[in-house]
């Protein structure tokens, strides 16, 4: 996380729960990315669209099963 600025007058209270929670759901969505598949979005309609996903995260799932 990036440090605010030391002469900002109003400090933001950062809930760490909600940050960490955040970072995990963003680095899933950039490690479904990977599958070129679903950033290139092939797919003619939303149903296939939708069923790759529920593959790739499935395929996530293994290999965080296996690590």
């Amino acid at each position: 996380m990036i440090p605010m600025r030391k002469n900002r007058k109003v400090r933001k209270v950062v809930d760490m729960t909600i940050h960490t929670l955040r970072n995990m759901v963003e680095r899933c969505c950039n490690k479904l990315k990977n599958s070129r598949r679903l950033a290139t979005r092939y797919d003619q309609t939303a149903d296939s669209f939708l069923g790759f996903v529920d593959i790739a995260c499935v395929r996530l799932w293994l290999r965080h099963l296996s690590a």
